[in-house]
């Protein structure tokens, strides 16, 4: 119900209960009530008698004693800090100064409502425009300039300063720009400090926050293609894997399916088949076959006279770019009862190890 103050006239509003309204103010204006005068003037036992609770909420804002409570809505908080410099810098002193402040004031934020920091944003701004943005606009406006982002996932949340900061620390080492710095904004991406209980067989590491600061050590040192989790590609080809980065969700998920996977093992009855397993030499051994009446196999891992052999087993793939490959492999049984798996490519004869 809305009120005009300057008419003194009582009109209806929307809401679940509007067409309740229309039907009592239609009832009040056929009695000769227009105003909220003559509506708070009335009895209001008699206006509850017949016209219901619903008469009475209008009676009630009529006269000011109507109570409506607030709903507290809290808006939802940001960890975030910036600061654009007064003159650009080159070097990571001043970076680092600020970076330290950031760390105090989120850690300060942070633990006072029980939170800690799962994951740091950290954003550099430089004093070149962006490419894509013409250089009168880009000049104008910060969101125009060039930035530098990186996510900085912690293995176990934290809101330790110093442990934080040797992790910003360590990766602006090696960090290099063409470009002054102009402003540098950190944020944090707060959750629950969680507590996790292993099973029997399982141990936590005894310090992620240090395993994640050698990682990033070693990433700055050999770059990122040749530190992380090597990764089977779905190609025939022999040990083909790829590298990607370390990421300690994927490995809460690998765990579970190997969990999951032992499970519904466990439950199935055992097969009562033996199968040769293959133990490979990393890298496979470089070896010579000579041919001849007696043909001889030679390497630095393993010798012998040739007597029963089966293969070639012709393997190819990716042959429609430079990455082709082909490879024929034997399996290959030596006269003291060793039975090994060889392969040729190209003439050139390897051994990829030796069957139980």
């Amino acid at each position: 119900m809305e009120s005009e103050l300057a008419t003194g006239r009582v009109r209806p509003t929307g809401g679940p209960d509007g067409h309740l309204t229309q039907e009592i103010l239609a009832i009040l204006h056929k009695w000769g009530i227009h105003t909220l005068g003559q509506l708070a003037a009335l009895d209001k036992e008699e206006l509850r008698a017949r016209l219901g609770v619903e008469a009475v909420r209008l009676w009630e804002r009529a006269n000011g004693t109507a109570t409506r409570l607030l709903k507290f809505v809290q808006p939802p908080e940001a960890f975030e800090e910036s600061f654009e410099f007064d003159h650009e810098i080159e070097t990571t002193e001043p970076l680092l100064f600020m970076l330290r402040r950031f760390l105090e004031q989120l850690a300060l934020r942070l633990s006072g409502i029980y939170l800690v920091a799962k994951e740091l944003t950290l954003v550099i701004s430089f004093s070149n425009p962006r490419q894509d943005e013409p250089a009168v606009v880009a000049t104008a406006t910060r969101t125009g300039k060039e930035t530098y982002k990186r996510v900085f996932k912690i293995p176990q949340p934290t809101n330790d300063v110093d442990l934080l900061f040797r992790m910003l620390q360590t990766h602006l080492e090696n960090f290099k720009s063409e470009h002054p710095i102009v402003a540098v904004a950190l944020s944090a991406q707060p959750i629950r400090s969680a507590s996790q209980q292993f099973g029997l067989f399982e141990t936590a590491l005894r310090n992620p926050q240090q395993l994640y600061e050698t990682l990033a050590r070693l990433s700055a040192l050999l770059g990122s293609d040749r530190v992380g989790i090597p990764i089977k590609e779905e190609t025939h080809r022999p040990d083909a894997f790829r590298m990607e980065p370390f990421s300690w969700t994927q490995n809460d998920e690998v765990r579970m399916s190997n969990d999951e996977r032992n499970s519904r093992t466990a439950q199935r009855p055992p097969l009562q088949i033996s199968r040769p397993a293959l133990r490979r030499f990393r890298p496979p051994a470089n070896t010579s076959v000579f041919v001849a009446e007696a043909r001889y196999l030679e390497s630095d891992k393993i010798r012998g006279q040739i007597v029963d052999q089966s293969g070639p087993f012709l393997f190819s793939g990716n042959w429609w770019d430079e990455k082709s490959w082909v490879r024929a492999e034997w399996d290959i049984q030596l006269e003291n009862g060793d039975l090994i798996r060889a392969h040729e490519t190209e003439g050139i004869w390897k051994v990829d190890g030796i069957y139980d």
